[in-house]
C-alpha cells in the first residue's frame, strides 16, 4: 500500500476580521495569524483579538505575531487573544521567547543572509519551529519580498514555513520546489492590508493540496 501524500499546513497571517477566521476555518486552514507588531500595517489592538478568538473554530491555532514587543505589550496580547502559538519576527533572543509559557515560532529574514540550520538551532533552541521570510534581516514581515530557494538552510531539522510573496498562483511550485514543513501567506490573499479575499484564499489553500499530491520537482531560482 502506498503512503499518503505529505500535508502542506497552511497558516493565514494577518487576520483583522472574524469572518475571514471563519473562512479559514471552513477552509481547512490549520493555523491564523494575528499580528500585534507596531510596525505592520495589519497590527491589531488586544481587544480587536477577542473578537477574533471568538470566531476561530476548533482545532485551528491562533498565533499572536510580535516584533520588538517589550513584555509588557506580549502579556496583554495574550491575555486578549488568548493563542496557541506566539511568533517573534524581531531581535528577540531565546530566553525572552519562550518566557511566556507558549511554544513558539521564531521569524526569520532570510534576504542576503548566510544562516544555516544548525545556527538558527543554536540562537533558538527551544524554538518549536521557524518562519523563513525573504526579506532582509531587521526588516518587517509581510513585504512580499521573495526567497531565493538558495538561502533556505539545508539542515534545519525542525518545522519551518515557507513565507514571502507567495499568492494562489505561485504557492504550488513554491512547494514543488522545496517541500516546506508549512506554508504562511499574508498579502498574497488579500485586497488590503488586513482584509482578506475569500476567493484568494480558496484557491491557495486549493493550489497547496494540489501540489501536496504532485512529485517534487527541481529547486527554481526564486520561490514566493
Amino acid at each position: 500500500m502506498s503512503s499518503p501524500p505529505f500535508r502542506t499546513r497552511i497558516k493565514f497571517c494577518g487576520l483583522t476580521r472574524p469572518g475571514d477566521v471563519r473562512l479559514a476555518g471552513e477552509l481547512g486552514v490549520d493555523a491564523v495569524g494575528v499580528i500585534f507588531a507596531a510596525r505592520s500595517r495589519r497590527r491589531v489592538a488586544p481587544g480587536q483579538a477577542e473578537a477574533l478568538h471568538a470566531a476561530l473554530p476548533p482545532l485551528v491555532d491562533l498565533v499572536a505575531l510580535f516584533m520588538d514587543n517589550d513584555e509588557r505589550e506580549v502579556r496583554a496580547a495574550i491575555a486578549q487573544a488568548r493563542p496557541t502559538l506566539l511568533q517573534f519576527h524581531g531581535s528577540e533572543d531565546d530566553a525572552f521567547c519562550r518566557s511566556f509559557g507558549l511554544p513558539y515560532l521564531k521569524g526569520v529574514g532570510m534576504g542576503g543572509a548566510a544562516l544555516d540550520g544548525r545556527t538558527l538551532r543554536a540562537r533558538w533552541p527551544h524554538a518549536a519551529g521557524f518562519v523563513l521570510d525573504g526579506h532582509a534581516p531587521g526588516q518587517a514581515g509581510g513585504s512580499g519580498q521573495r526567497l531565493d530557494a538558495a538561502s533556505v538552510p539545508a539542515d534545519l531539522d525542525v518545522p519551518w514555513l515557507l513565507a514571502g510573496g507567495l499568492m494562489p498562483d505561485n504557492v504550488g511550485d513554491a512547494i514543488r520546489a522545496v517541500r516546506p514543513w508549512g506554508v504562511d501567506v499574508a498579502g498574497g490573499i488579500e485586497l488590503a492590508p488586513g482584509v482578506k479575499d475569500g476567493a484568494l484564499m480558496r484557491r491557495f489553500v486549493e493550489q497547496v493540496r494540489a501540489a501536496d499530491l504532485e512529485p517534487a520537482g527541481t529547486a527554481m531560482p526564486a520561490i514566493g
